[in-house]
């Protein structure tokens, strides 16, 4: 027998229901045949992600996101045994990252093979993306088959693909954290012990799998100490509030404590190889920020610039995902799977990230005369897939009328936040640098790849999320034509931005620095750069040299090393190549190469 519904019941459903919502209780069992399906398409899908990533990336050659590129090479270089290279007063590069790397360098064939094999490594890590959002889309209870498409559209975002064709930690944190999201809430919401039964190993894994998550992305980036400390705080709440035994909490503290205790070694034993001098302490400038209104000011405004860029980069559903999370900070709602509490412990522990993130990088940034100090998409590229997924979410499972109300606040949240930005930086958006490769997605949208236009971005971004809102409400076939509107555009900014961007990049730099048709650079043990050759044709030269041991020195303090098979120097205007060598070059020595290029000039010297 089954009991009749209360009266109003059917009423309430049907305003609620949404065709790719299925309650989880009323799906049959997949048959083995239904789950190997699953199992080829998440392979075949992998695969898919895998080749568009392989493709993308297929001309790049070189780093050009410079110094984040040069310095994880390099770090994966010296964990291989390999040469040092000075960055000495640059930001320090940890080796978490390149630790992922150390394949490359033993498989690849000169820089160009180690560059390119990185890149493999990052689509095979990029693409778990999409089974990892396909778990988080079901986990706030969309329908299956829209959360296997929808988790593509998130897999083919350029905060995930884009990133993932340069040698950056930003190519794999999004997986970490998205990853880690899933298993804190694993071990937040296991079913606890009960009498009779034997003790679960599933808490105890989850937990430690997490911690060991959030330990590597500590490893990999500052941005992992935000992680850190959030995941720090749940487990103490966890045996606090009971959602976890002491034990259990116990164990994830401890796997966290000690996996960040070998990170912090790891990251140790590399600044001898790569930091001789030290590095760009920027202490100074958190201690600065923190401690002065206007470093607040600082702080908060330039955070805010982050909170836009998400959401225009996303058509606005990252907001609405970010909104949602506030909302179910609040008052969790019942239809997400656990209890209120570690629902609303999940959700602040999201909106922690975010501002976190947000405030530190904002606090240690140092002034750089650059529009992206601004407005800044790479620092919370790593938690913009999870906003996404809550974005969709609420597109696609919330009653009729509420999608509205949420792309609304979106809309007011996206526009509060460009006045922001307008109030707090005003003409510098236009008087400062203006650098393509910190506005990938906003690019498109303005189709303008020469400068910045804030208001712009801001109209395509919520023409598109209006346009987002408007297709998912239709009732035949919405959520298709909903992931195909926003794979097209996640597509195509990726795709024009590897060509208006990237390749341009690679061609300038290779032909202001490439000199392997000059000189034998495996016969070079050793190379000096002049300091005062621009740092990025400096970093360009130790990339070249590959088997070298790279060094740096100021050509106006001392005299160019001799004990070296190569000494670069900058070229003064006005004067012929053989005459860069202050007070003459000593016997023996010849000029191999230079160039004068709009970077930079400079002489190559080999004896």
């Amino acid at each position: 027998m089954s009991a009749r519904p209360p009266a109003g019941a059917a009423t309430a459903s049907r305003s609620v229901a949404r065709p790719p919502v299925a309650p989880a209780e009323s799906r049959p069992a997949a048959s083995p045949a239904g789950r190997r399906r699953w199992a080829w398409l998440f392979v075949l899908g992998w695969a898919a992600q895998v080749a568009v990533r392989l493709w993308l990336g297929s001309g790049q050659t070189i780093p050009v996101a410079t110094p984040d590129e040069s310095g994880y090479l390099f770090a994966a270089r010296v964990l291989t045994g390999g040469p040092g290279a000075d960055m000495s007063f640059g930001t320090v590069y940890r080796g978490g990252y390149p630790l992922l790397l150390t394949p490359a360098i033993w498989l690849g064939a000169g820089p160009v093979g180690v560059y390119r094999t990185a890149l493999v490594i990052n689509a095979l890590v990029s693409a778990v993306m999409l089974p990892l959002a396909y778990l988080l889309l079901r986990r706030l209870q969309v329908r299956r088959r829209w959360s296997y498409v929808f988790a593509h559209v998130t897999a083919l975002l350029p905060c995930v693909l884009f990133y993932s064709e340069f040698v950056l930690t930003d190519a794999i944190l999004p997986v970490v954290l998205t990853g880690w999201l899933l298993l804190a809430h694993a071990w937040l919401t296991a079913p606890p012990k009960r009498p009779g039964r034997p003790v679960s190993a599933h808490p105890l894994l989850t937990g430690t799998g997490a911690s060991l998550l959030v330990a590597y992305a500590a490893t990999s980036h500052t941005r992992g100490a935000i992680l850190l400390a959030v995941h720090a705080a749940l487990i103490v709440a966890a045996p606090v509030l009971r959602w976890r035994s002491w034990g259990n909490a116990s164990a994830a503290g401890l796997a966290l404590a000690a996996a960040t205790g070998a990170g912090t070694l790891l990251n140790r034993s590399l600044l001898p190889h790569m930091y001789p001098y030290g590095d760009n302490d920027l202490g100074g400038n958190v201690v600065q920020r923190l401690t002065t209104p206007d470093g607040w000011g600082w702080m908060v405004s330039l955070g805010t610039g982050q909170v836009w860029y998400q959401s225009v980069a996303t058509g606005g559903i990252a907001a609405v995902g970010l909104l949602a999370l506030g909302c179910v900070a609040v008052r969790p709602p019942i239809m997400l799977p656990g209890s209120p509490g570690r629902t609303r412990a999940l959700a602040l522990a999201v909106l922690a990230i975010v501002a976190g993130i947000a405030l530190a990088t904002s606090a240690a940034l140092p002034v750089e005369y650059r529009i992206g100090n601004y407005v800044y998409g790479r620092y919370l590229a790593c938690v913009t897939p999870v906003l996404f997924a809550a974005g969709v979410a609420v597109l696609l499972r919330a009653p009729r009328r509420t999608p509205l109300l949420a792309a609304a606040s979106a809309a007011a949240l996206t526009v509060a936040a460009a006045c922001a930005v307008q109030w707090y930086a005003g003409d510098l958006l236009s008087r400062y640098t203006y650098t393509p490769y910190d506005f990938p997605e906003t690019s498109l949208l303005t189709w303008d790849w020469t400068s910045f236009r804030l208001w712009h971005a801001t109209a395509a971004g919520l023409v598109l999320l209006g346009l987002s809102v408007a297709v998912a409400r239709l009732r035949r076939h919405g959520p298709l034509l909903l992931a195909g509107l926003l794979a097209a555009v996640a597509v195509a900014m990726c795709a024009t931005a590897i060509d208006r961007i990237a390749q341009p990049l690679v061609r300038a730099e290779t032909a202001h620095t490439d000199l392997r048709d000059r000189v034998d650079l495996r016969a070079q043990r050793s190379i000096a750069v002049d300091w005062n050759v621009p740092w990025t044709i400096r970093l360009s030269q130790f990339y070249w040299a590959w088997w070298s041991d790279g060094i740096v020195f100021n050509a106006r303090d001392v005299a160019p090393p001799q004990n070296v098979d190569m000494v670069v120097l900058a070229w003064p205007k006005d004067v012929p190549a053989t005459a860069s060598w202050p007070k003459g070059a000593p016997a023996g020595w010849h000029v191999a190469d230079s160039r004068r290029t709009v970077e930079g000039d400079w002489v190559a010297w080999t004896r």
